[in-house]
């Protein structure tokens, strides 16, 4: 079994320099974390080479060097790289999740060309991947990627994990293809974040943009359910812990202190990126040389600064004024024998590297915003016998993990300046004991766990869809369903009514069966006209409603879960009218109040706060505020709370829709019974059923139904499919026929019904 990591980048780069291929190590913590990956399964990856090959022959020699090595390149034009990776993923993306929205640039230029590059590597993955092998995008240069795999191979298990912050609604609804970005990442199986923020923010927004319902970590997606969760990304641990032990590096660590001599050491390791704080950072290191003239000639600052993305102009504005920085602190205050920051524009080797945090007295990690941050767990991991202090922003991911670093907020220069002041300050003992802390953190979370980690949750999702689809009505099924239908003598059909013989909709008075739903009355009349069928409507509905719209048909109506019954043209009822308490009745009052668009439905026996037209996220908070609040309350009255699909309940109870399945098989004996329904409160009916019964939930999968519907659009034809037999071939003319035979009264009613909803 193969694993894919597909990225935007290869974890080598490739350069051609007279006429040779060169291969160097690809910077960046992404590149770094999964290319120290090991796993069982066998490792390839997909992803740009980092260089245009000019022509075909150097395409096929680049590309038969790399796959050697299991890397699989995707050649991008120099076009490309302007726009798909300069333009839409750095220049839109990227600042625009880093919370730099003013820097954030539009062009439909850039989102054609990330479209067409997202497509080639989809190709690229449709071309190697096989049944059973997992694919893992990412990061957000491939967010259309999961998508475009789902529609051309279905049956992929299809992984995605976000490494950058993931903004919350307020910015992510900026971009202009906001929807088409969260459908594409709403392809992978499991979607993963490092932090519960994140994955809180990414979770809100699908639910405010594309209207969709979690439920915790997941929503369900046709036959499938997409996992959301938080893993954080950790390091190689043992080859940093154990870097020191290393002779290159113990060469590289005698070199580093004679470069820096007695002073005191602060380390700052960052790629070039506006995100990253690096100005803040040397205006916080200016006040702290101002304002503490005892540590002058005492503290270097050296900043490596990996360059990166030069080509984007606000990158390039940045490394100027880095620059011009950097020169006014070491004008201001350098002496013959000192300066105060010493300045690495260029990478560093891992000996390099692991030396330079060996020696560090501090490390200043200050990011405005970052996804994760290695670099800091990178310092913590490589300290074994030194001491050293972690000066860490709270705006990083990282700082969830490592609660004991000097957290600060990189915004305050002031607070910068005292972070330095006491981490030059604590007492080793102090600083031994946080490091220690630090490292049981991070020893355990490494890369391997955190990859481990993911794929146990991918593969777990992989299950629980395999469950999924094995309910899902099949053809099969529905043939063996028509056929215990055709045996049977005596036949009991039991409808729920809204979301599953009828769409839902926004306003629940606007899912009236019209004359325009022909198809489903023809259904009823047809099935009910069957003196071997029983049909009953069971329904949350009051029944004067039920009435008004089904009360002309030779139908059975259960309403308000059984609060009410007809049969034989008579209603009957299973609870007296309450007398609704005066203090119930002002607490939903005063959540429809502060709960836009949410709207109260009054019943004989039944109070239902509806918020299905409320904004998603205020819908669920006020629901289980209500809930909480009405708890202790209905508790006292003896009533039940029951949550549905955007509803809170409030009744009786002693009827539920089981009770009144109950009710019905105590009356009579049936030898095939079929059960519709789309809501939690359904599954009271299923369960009331016997195990022979035939028990379907509509949209999102139950564990009390055996069968499973997509969708609300598929009740009609799976159920003109099973009754085919006894009904005959329906052809169009026969169907419309069957329309104009619907009874005169029921077409009266329901005229009367709409004019009088529209007046």
């Amino acid at each position: 079994m193969k694993l894919y990591i597909v990225s935007n980048r290869l974890p080598v780069k490739v350069s051609e320099q007279e006429g040779r291929l060169l291969f160097a190590r690809s910077e960046g913590g992404l590149a770094t974390g999964l290319d120290s990956l090991h796993t069982d399964y066998e490792k390839h990856w997909i992803g740009w080479p980092g260089f245009c090959p000019d022509g075909e022959e150097c395409r096929r020699k680049t590309a038969d060097e790399l796959e050697a090595l299991r890397f699989h390149p995707v050649f991008l034009t120099a076009g490309q790289i302007a726009d798909y990776y300069e333009g839409y993923s750095n220049s839109t993306i990227w600042p625009l999740c880093h919370y730099f929205f003013a820097y954030t640039r539009y062009k439909a230029s850039y989102r054609e060309a990330y479209r067409a590059v997202n497509r080639l590597f989809c190709e690229t993955v449709c071309r190697l991947a096989e049944p059973g092998d997992i694919v893992w995008v990412q990061d957000y240069q491939l967010m259309l990627l999961p998508g475009m795999l789902r529609e051309a191979r279905p049956e992929l298990e299809i992984g995605y994990f976000h490494h950058i912050p993931f903004p919350s609604y307020e910015l992510f609804r900026i971009l202009p293809e906001r929807a088409e970005v969260l459908r594409g990442l709403l392809g992978a199986d499991l979607v993963a974040f490092h932090t519960h923020d994140y994955m809180r923010h990414f979770i809100s927004t699908v639910e405010r943009v594309l209207h969709l319902d979690f439920r915790l970590d997941e929503v369900q997606l046709g036959d499938r359910v997409v996992r959301v969760n938080a893993l954080p990304m950790g390091i190689n641990y043992d080859l940093y812990h154990g870097a020191s032990q290393k002779p290159e590096v113990r060469a590289a660590v005698e070199h580093t202190r004679r470069l820096f001599g007695s002073h005191k050491l602060v380390l700052a390791v960052d790629r070039l990126d506006y995100s990253k704080g690096i100005l803040h950072r040397l205006w916080g290191f200016a006040a702290f040389l101002e304002h503490h003239p005892e540590y002058r000639g005492q503290v270097t600052l050296a900043m490596v600064i990996v360059p990166s993305r030069d080509h984007v102009g606000s990158y390039a504005e940045l490394k100027t004024r880095i620059d011009e920085e950097i020169g006014s602190i070491n004008g201001k205050y350098s002496t013959m024998d000192w300066t105060p920051v010493c300045y690495f524009y260029h990478g560093f080797a891992f000996e390099e590297l692991a030396a330079m945090y060996c020696v560090a007295d501090v490390a200043l990690v200050t990011p405005l915003r970052d996804g994760m941050n290695l670099v800091a767990k990178e310092y913590i991991a490589t300290k074994t016998d030194n001491p050293g202090v972690l000066i860490l922003s709270e705006m990083a991911g990282a700082a969830v993990e490592l609660s004991e670093a000097l957290q600060i907020n990189p915004n305050d220069i002031g607070q910068i300046e005292r972070s330095l002041v006491e981490a030059l300050t604590m007492p080793v003992g102090e600083q031994r004991r946080r490091i220690r802390d630090m490292q049981r953190t991070i020893c355990t979370q490494t890369v391997d766990k955190w990859a481990a980690d993911f794929l146990e949750e991918l593969d777990a999702t992989r299950r629980k869809n395999e469950r999924l689809r094995r309910k899902r009505i099949s053809v099969g099924t529905t043939a063996a369903v028509r056929a215990a239908y055709g045996r049977a003598k005596r036949r009991l059909l039991l409808f729920d009514y809204d979301g599953t013989l009828a769409a839902l909709r926004p306003r629940p008075e606007d899912a009236a069966p019209t004359p325009e739903l022909l198809d489903l009355l023809d259904l009823l009349r047809r099935l009910s006209g069957d003196p071997a069928n029983r049909v009953v409507i069971n329904s949350g509905r009051d029944h004067e409603t039920l009435e008004r719209w089904f009360g002309s048909m030779p139908l059975s109506l259960a309403a308000e879960h059984g609060g009410f019954y007809k049969e034989a043209g008579v209603w009957h009822k299973n609870l007296r009218s309450a007398e609704w308490d005066g203090e119930l009745l002002t607490l939903l009052q005063r959540f429809v109040a502060k709960t836009p668009r949410a709207r109260l439905e009054t019943k004989q026996t039944a109070l239902a706060w509806h918020y299905r037209q409320s904004d998603a996220w205020l819908g669920s908070l006020r629901a289980q505020q209500l809930v909480n609040h009405l708890a202790p309350l209905c508790s006292r009255l003896r009533l039940q709370i029951m949550q549905g699909d955007k509803v809170v309940e409030i009744k009786s109870p002693d009827c539920t829709k089981g009770s009144e399945v109950e009710r019905l098989l105590a009356a009579e004996r049936y030898d095939f019974i079929l059960a519709l329904g789309d809501d939690t409160t359904d599954d009271d009916m299923f369960r009331a059923l016997p195990p022979e019964a035939v028990t379907v939930k509509v949209g999102n999968v139950s564990e009390c139904a055996a069968h499973n519907l997509a969708a609300q659009a598929e009740v009609l034809p799976f159920l003109r499919e099973v009754t085919r037999g006894e009904a005959g071939p329906r052809t169009a003319a026969s169907e419309g026929r069957k329309g104009l035979r619907l009874p005169l009264g029921f077409l009266k009613g329901l005229l009367k019904n709409n004019k009088t909803r529209h007046e």
